[in-house]
């Protein structure tokens, strides 16, 4: 099979989601699009993910890691790694909460730049895909996120405010 064949993998479980996330956060190489209901029980909170977005941030300058979310906190307040990242990179993070019109939005998904794709059915099924080399579902999916992006605001600051 071709390096840029399009595939798709069936995900059965969330275990083979957290694996894809995991493999997808791996795929990134200037964008990464993660949106969720809360991120929780998914492997954010994981030194191997920790790992693999510190080291994608790391990267370059110009790379970007945008979280969206239905409900940040979990991020805030169990996640301390993500908020470790949040911190340490400010410029090229980004925690955005969905405002309330937007949360029967139901089918998580995220993407690495506009090739990789995985994406739920459900939050509440398991079930779904990992796409590799499919630009065209990726560019939609991605366009979608940045529909939902765009409606929404921060949820997390990395600026520490005091009085």
């Amino acid at each position: 099979m071709s390096e840029n064949t399009i595939q798709h993998v069936m995900l059965t479980g969330i275990n083979d989601y957290s694996d894809g996330l995991d493999k997808l956060c791996k795929l990134a190489k200037h964008n990464l699009y993660l949106f969720e209901k809360n991120f929780e029980g998914i492997g954010f909170n994981s030194e191997e993910r920790y790992s693999t977005l510190r080291n994608f941030l790391l990267a370059s300058p110009v790379h970007r890691l945008y979280v969206l979310a239905h409900d940040t906190r979990w991020l805030s307040t169990q996640c301390p790694r993500m908020m470790m990242l949040l911190r340490q990179f400010g410029n090229n993070i980004s925690i955005y909460q969905t405002p309330k019109h937007l949360q029967n939005i139901t089918e998580p998904f995220s993407v690495a730049d506009d090739n990789n794709f995985i994406r739920r059915f459900h939050f509440d099924d398991p079930r779904g895909i990992f796409g590799l080399n499919d630009p065209g579902t990726a560019r939609v999916l991605q366009s979608r996120f940045l529909e939902i992006w765009a409606a929404s605001r921060q949820g997390i600051s990395s600026v520490t405010l005091g009085l």
